[in-house]
C-alpha cells in the first residue's frame, strides 16, 4: 500500500499569516493542503473562498484539495478551478445531480471528490462510482474545528472500501484525526487523513513537522 497521503486543513492555522503557514506545512512535509470553505448555509460558520486560494496558490505547489462545505456547488466549480484548486469535493447532501457535477469537475481538470456527513449512508455513492477520484468522510459533523472523532466511521469507511471494488480512489477522513485516531482509520481503507489541530500545534515548520511525522508513523505498515 502506498504511503498515507497527510492534508493539514488550513482552517486550523493562523489566518493573520497564512500564506506563511502553508509554506511552512509544505516545507514540513505534508501532501496536499486542505481548504475547508464553508459558506454560513449549508454549515453555519464562514470561512474563505477563491480570492483567498488564489492569494496563497504560488507559495506551495503541493495538490490543493478544496473541500466546498457550500449549499450551491454547482455554479462554484470553475472559479475554485480558477484559484488554483487541483481537487474540487462537494457535498453529497446538497448535490441533486451529482453524476454531473463530478463530470464537470473532472471536465475541468480537476480531480472529482464526494463528502459523505456522519448521518450520509455511503449507498449514494454507487451510482457514481465511476466518475469518483475521492471520497471524503465526514467523522465530525461538519462546520467546526477541534471536535472529536465519531468511532462508528470506521466501518463506514470499510464498507466504502469495499464498494470501491479495487478502483484508484483516494478514500480521506476529516474529522478528530490524530496519531491515535489514524490507525483504525487507515486500517479500515483510507489513503488520505485531514488534520488541523493535530499538526497546526507549535507554530513552526519544525513542530509541524514533528506532527505530520507523529502521523504518519502512527500508520506505517498498516
Amino acid at each position: 500500500m502506498a504511503e498515507v497521503k497527510i492534508a493539514p486543513s488550513i482552517l486550523a492555522a493562523d489566518f493573520g499569516r497564512l500564506a506563511e503557514e502553508i509554506r511552512d506545512i509544505d516545507q514540513a512535509g505534508c501532501d496536499w493542503i486542505h481548504l475547508d470553505v464553508m459558506d454560513g448555509h449549508f454549515v453555519p460558520n464562514l470561512s474563505f473562498g477563491p480570492p483567498v486560494i488564489r492569494a496563497v496558490r504560488e507559495v506551495s505547489s503541493k495538490t490543493f484539495d478544496a473541500h466546498l462545505m457550500v449549499a450551491n456547488p454547482d455554479r462554484l466549480l470553475e472559479t475554485y478551478k480558477d484559484a488554483g484548486a487541483d481537487i474540487i469535493t462537494v457535498h453529497a447532501e446538497v448535490s441533486d445531480h451529482l453524476e454531473r457535477t463530478l463530470s464537470h469537475i473532472r471536465d475541468l481538470g480537476c480531480r472529482a471528490g464526494v463528502s459523505l456527513n456522519p448521518q450520509t449512508p455511503e449507498e449514494c455513492l454507487r451510482y457514481v462510482l465511476d466518475r469518483l477520484d475521492l471520497v471524503l468522510v465526514m467523522s465530525v459533523n461538519p462546520g467546526f474545528g477541534g471536535q472529536s472523532f465519531i468511532p462508528t466511521m470506521v466501518d463506514k469507511i470499510s464498507r466504502i472500501r469495499e464498494m470501491l471494488d479495487g478502483r484508484d480512489v483516494d478514500i480521506e477522513v476529516d474529522g478528530g484525526i490524530t496519531p491515535v485516531t489514524a490507525p483504525a482509520v487507515v486500517a479500515a481503507g483510507a489513503t488520505a487523513l485531514v488534520a488541523g489541530s493535530a499538526v497546526f500545534k507549535g507554530g513552526s515548520v519544525a513542530s509541524y513537522k514533528q506532527n505530520i511525522e507523529a502521523l504518519r508513523d502512527s500508520v506505517r505498515g498498516l
